[in-house]
């Protein structure tokens, strides 16, 4: 005679049989990061934890996030050493643009992906669902084209020029800031652009 199974064990023993990988791919979470300011430097510390992660080797990470900040830096253990003034809102939305470039995959849009040259192109192959494109590479930090006018950006005042005004770093910009005070982080309004210097307020909530 057949045993009778109610619905809620025979739940449970589906669940049983799951494996692990999938709810580690369902629940993808990239950390927030951990930025220090340490005199003229930012330490990037939970940098090698984030390329965990999001499993990709920390050279390769480092070196994308030069080009996209414009910065100089260096791997220190688990940590990064980034010459200058750093604002952490920065770095993370370069992450936010390096998974989406080089992680997630473009079809199932999960993060189970790897990364294979093929010439001199860069392959994104998905191992979950089979999928492969060309990597997107792009072409470095931000380009006078990126800053407009009248648009809001979350800045880090470096330095504070002779006239008072607060100093910002993006790209290849310098952006004055007037009443702002360094070291803190604003957002700015870009009310005018000269060539590669800009100038901003601090922009009302």
């Amino acid at each position: 005679m057949s045993k009778d199974y109610d619905y809620k064990e025979l739940l449970h023993r589906a669940r049983e049989t799951l494996p692990e990988t999938i709810h580690d791919r369902e629940r993808f979470e990239i950390p927030d990061v951990d930025v220090l300011i340490e005199g003229k430097n930012t330490v990037f510390r939970n940098f090698a934890e984030i390329a965990e992660v999001i499993n990709r080797e920390g050279n390769q990470f480092l070196a994308y996030l030069l080009g996209e900040l414009g910065r100089a830096g260096v791997i220190d253990g688990r940590r990064v050493i980034f010459k200058g003034r750093v604002a952490g809102s920065l770095i993370e939305e370069r992450i936010k643009s390096f998974v989406n470039d080089y992680v997630l995959c473009s079809e199932c849009g999960r993060p189970d992906t790897r990364l294979v040259k093929e010439g001199r192109i860069m392959i994104l192959v998905c191992d979950a669902c089979g999928a492969h494109r060309p990597v997107r590479v792009r072409k470095g930090r931000m380009r006078e084209k990126e800053l407009r006018e009248g648009e809001v950006y979350e800045l880090m005042i470096e330095d504070v020029g002779r006239k008072g005004d607060g100093i910002a770093k993006v790209g290849g910009y310098i952006i004055y800031v007037a009443g702002t005070t360094k070291g803190t982080t604003v957002k700015v309004l870009i009310q005018k652009i000269r060539g590669t210097v800009a100038f901003g307020t601090i922009a009302r909530e």
